[in-house]
């Protein structure tokens, strides 16, 4: 176990239980405001749909940088890889009606395709054992077309050339999703989108990208050292499976939901999905912490409760979508959108936010929010550290402070694309300082107090970052 620097505890005469507390849903709003003004990025939604509605909404900064226009509830953001669960969704709707045989070679409803790929199946495809390629350097010019139907994009596969045996390791490829989006028109007999808007998210704000062509989409961005400017313009209707769709804050969060009851697949096909894909040796695929089920990730939050989820990152987006089946509290699912490619811990950070609105952890240090603080020391991965610190109580009651940023934790935070940051900010979650979230441009940390009165901070960028604040 990592061992703070040992100092003085701080002596606080605030009494601990007679604080007021912020409501959870202006606590979700200060995370949300905090995480879009460090990191740099101009606008970014969020919602939590729990136990079947909506318990908040937020919406930061800026969907239009030239013209001032605010991010509001119905501002669309492009979905990035996020849009692969809906492809998946629908192969898996269409294995339930006895529509489509995720086991089968896709060739009989693709004959167009090069043999090695009509081998392939729904179920590599979803899995990322297809053994297709993710993009190369032969893919620099697509987003330039403009595509009415997904099998259209299988000219892009032409001559594409599979990296590996089908079904022996996991290899994520968008391209893979292009593939499976076309299967699924196929099986459907229906225009892919179509096929969405009436059977996978009728009534939401869920659709194809049309950036610059809507006015509820936000603009995109790219993130430099002087700020946010216009991304490049780019079509991604190539592949609407893998990486061409958008959506609302809210409509995700609330597609999210429908799923956990229920409501898009029935929950035995749901339950499917959430199942480890096998290897042709039997062994689960996954990356990271995470293991690779029908398009979802199957993964434990701080808590070690089974969530499942999905991110994004392309030109002007970093997305999530994160659900929690069996949620104390009812099933939760949240959603954090952003207009802009960031270097981010997003999956963290959509839990960190959603933290005020899900079920307290217990046993937590007691730890009152420690206004006459001025400095701390600490230890990031066993090297001394130490900077400013200044905490208050806002308006609300939310227990708010800043550190200053050493040089060997700049390093660790401030990897670019985005500004990098001078300061870190500190957001109280739960008893005053029992819990709080590190706010830093990389997204949002797990700090905990102690009982031995030090802070340990996890999840960030997988470093052990341990500290005690003084007078």
């Amino acid at each position: 176990m990592l061992k703070p620097v040992a100092l003085a505890v701080l002596c606080l005469t605030a009494p601990f239980a007679a604080q007021a507390q912020a409501s959870p849903e202006r606590q979700a709003q200060a995370l949300l405001d905090a995480l879009r003004e460090i990191s740099g990025v101009p606008g970014m939604g969020a919602a939590v749909w729990q136990d079947g509605r909506l318990r908040w909404q937020g919406s930061s900064g800026l969907r239009d940088v030239e013209r001032q226009l605010p991010v509001q509830a119905d501002t669309r953001f492009r979905l990035a890889s996020v849009s692969k669960l809906f492809a998946a969704t629908a192969a898996a709707q269409l294995k339930a009606q006895g529509k489509l045989d995720v086991d089968q070679p896709v060739g009989p409803l693709l004959p167009e395709l090069d043999p090695a790929l009509a081998a392939l199946t729904p179920r590599q495809l979803a899995a990322h054992l297809s053994g297709l390629p993710h993009y190369e350097a032969r893919d620099a010019s697509v987003g330039g077309t403009r595509h009415t139907a997904a099998r259209e994009s299988l000219a892009y596969l032409k001559d594409r050339q599979l990296q590996s045996v089908p079904g022996s390791r996991y290899l994520y490829s968008t391209w893979g999703y292009t593939l499976l989006a076309a299967a699924v028109e196929a099986a459907a007999g229906e225009p892919y989108l179509g096929l969405l808007s009436a059977k996978i998210t009728p009534g939401l704000a869920i659709g194809p990208d049309e950036t610059g062509r809507s006015p509820t989409m936000s603009q995109a961005y790219a993130l430099g050292a002087q700020g946010p400017r216009p991304a490049p313009a780019a079509d991604f209707s190539y592949s609407w499976g893998g990486a061409g769709l958008a959506a609302t804050a809210p409509a995700l969060a609330e597609w999210g939901s429908r799923l956990l009851h229920g409501r898009v697949v029935d929950a035995a096909t749901r339950d499917w999905m959430w199942q480890p894909a096998l290897d042709n040796a039997g062994q689960p695929v996954g990356e990271r912490t995470f293991k690779m089920g029908f398009g979802w990730r199957l993964d434990a939050d701080a808590e070690g409760q089974r969530v499942v989820h999905h991110a994004g990152s392309t030109l002007g987006a970093r997305s999530v979508l994160l659900l929690w089946p069996g949620a104390k509290g009812g099933a939760t699912s949240v959603s954090l959108l952003s207009n802009a490619m960031w270097t981010s811990s997003i999956e963290r950070s959509a839990e960190l936010l959603s933290a005020p609105l899900r079920a307290p952890v217990a046993g937590l240090a007691a730890s009152p929010c420690p206004v006459k603080a001025s400095r701390f020391e600490g230890e990031l991965d066993g090297a001394a550290i130490q900077g400013s610190a200044s905490f208050r109580r806002d308006a609300d009651g939310i227990c708010r402070g800043e550190l200053g940023l050493p040089a060997a934790l700049a390093k660790v935070v401030n990897p670019g694309p985005q500004p990098a940051a001078a300061k870190l900010v500190v957001i109280g979650l739960q008893g005053e300082l029992a819990r709080a979230a590190l706010v830093t441009p990389i997204g949002l940390a797990d700090w905990r107090a102690q009982a031995d009165g030090s802070v340990h901070v996890a999840g960030l960028a997988g470093r052990r970052l341990a500290l005690r604040l003084a007078e």
